[in-house]
């Protein structure tokens, strides 16, 4: 007896809602002066600066996008992990910033301004720069 093949289907994952205390301290932590415009990623605040995201929201959590260097760096202070908005799926470049460091604006900004200064080193993204798609197999 042959059994159909059927498509898995993966279960539609729920975007966790914008915290509003996290909202307001993403705000608080937006470095003044410098070239920084916030857009909706995954439906939450997010700051980038010439095109690259560096500082978001996710549900609770407030994540930056560092170097490597840096991130090794911040990756000794206790509670930090990768940003992963999707389980077991971690953004490359990304880390929550943990509670311990959002209670301190002077040291949670520090790792703002390191983020901010590693999206401006980066080659600027203009409208439509998104990355070239893979073309399917024929």
């Amino acid at each position: 007896m042959s059994h159909p093949i059927v498509p898995s289907r993966m279960p539609a994952m729920k975007m966790p809602k914008p915290d509003p205390a996290a909202v307001e301290k993403f705000e608080s932590l937006i470095p003044e002066g410098s070239n920084v415009t916030v857009k909706k990623v995954f439906g939450q605040p997010a700051a980038f600066a010439e095109g690259n995201m560096f500082l978001g929201v996710f549900g609770e959590q407030l994540f930056v996008r560092l170097s490597e260097p840096a991130l090794a760096e911040l990756g000794k202070v206790p509670g930090v992990r990768p940003f992963e908005p999707m389980p077991g799926r971690a953004m490359r470049g990304y880390a929550v910033l943990p509670p311990s460091l959002l209670t301190e604006p002077g040291k949670a900004g520090r790792w703002v301004r390191k983020s901010l200064e590693f999206a401006l080193s980066l080659p600027p993204k203009g409208p439509g720069s998104k990355k070239p798609k893979r073309s399917k197999p024929a």
